[in-house]
């Protein structure tokens, strides 16, 4: 077991594609690891230690900002397909042959795209509040990302977070006090917050994503590696329909939608997320 944990983990950097990423690792070492790749706006310390932790137990896990995230250097992509060959590299730097990836958000965008330019590299995967290129309502995500998180998207105000990952009732906004309050236990070696060049990229590739063609889903059926699907019942941001489109063509999924709960239901529920991922990843 690595000593560290998700509040201790040093930042490390490795260089690849001309990039320096900027990642943590821990947990338990020696098993098949998990590569996390994160939302909209976030880096590594927004992601929730219940879950980070909690997955840590049973593997270790590799967190990393994506090219000009936070402490990585470089510029932000404005496609998901440039975000996930980014990542791709950034996973074969570390002289890892096969991994598991977990993406959340737009994170479960670029793990599709990971999955489909490098099947042989990701053994399972999880997509968490995501959804399929050109997906229901996809197309609508850029203008109402905008209408979120308003005129600084660099430094959103916490009611902003509460309003798009947790539910508006009683126990999804506690819940979601819990969860920032978590966010912020780390306090030595934190992330600095994305520069003003992010929002503007991200927003592309998810504009990009969200166009609709004939065809557009077809994809999801040549991805053959077990995957796990999960949402919460009312996704403000990425539509929840979303999640069922991609069970019902991704050959080997499964689905897991948790009740009362928005954008972010894994850290609304971090302990059963935890139970769930660790049964699918062990299977």
């Amino acid at each position: 077991m690595n000593e560290h944990s998700h509040q201790t983990a040093p930042t490390q950097f490795v260089a690849a594609n001309g990039i320096r990423f900027a990642y943590r690792r821990f947990g338990k070492a020696g098993g098949m690891p998990l590569v996390f790749n994160q939302h909209y706006l976030g880096t590594m310390d927004y992601w929730d230690p219940a879950v980070t932790d909690g997955l840590a137990r049973g593997r270790e896990v590799i967190l990393f900002n994506n090219a000009g995230v936070s402490s990585s250097s470089g510029e932000v992509p404005t496609t998901f397909e440039q975000m996930a060959a980014n990542a791709i590299a950034f996973i074969k730097a570390l002289g890892l042959k096969q991994v598991d990836v977990f993406g959340f958000s737009i994170g479960g965008l670029v793990v599709q795209e990971i999955a489909l330019q490098a099947p042989d590299l990701v053994r399972r995967m999880i997509v968490d509040g995501a959804g399929p290129r050109g997906g229901q309502g996809m197309e609508l995500i850029a203008q109402a990302t905008g209408r979120l998180f308003g005129a600084h998207p660099h430094n959103p105000p916490e009611s902003v977070w509460l309003a798009v990952k947790f539910s508006p009732s009683a126990a999804g906004q506690a819940a979601g006090r819990e969860f920032l309050k978590r966010t912020h236990l780390r306090q030595v070696g934190r992330d600095p917050e994305v520069n003003d060049k992010v929002s503007p990229a991200q927003v592309e590739a998810i504009g990009k994503w969200g166009v609709q063609q004939k065809g557009s889903i077809d994809y999801l059926k040549t991805i053959k590696q077990p995957t796990l699907v999960v949402n919460g019942s009312n996704d403000v941001n990425l539509p929840t329909v979303n999640s069922f489109i991609m069970q019902q063509n991704i050959p080997c999924a499964m689905l897991i939608i948790y009740p009362d709960s928005h954008h972010g239901s894994q850290f609304q529920y971090p302990e059963l997320f935890v139970r769930h991922t660790s049964l699918f990843l062990d299977a």
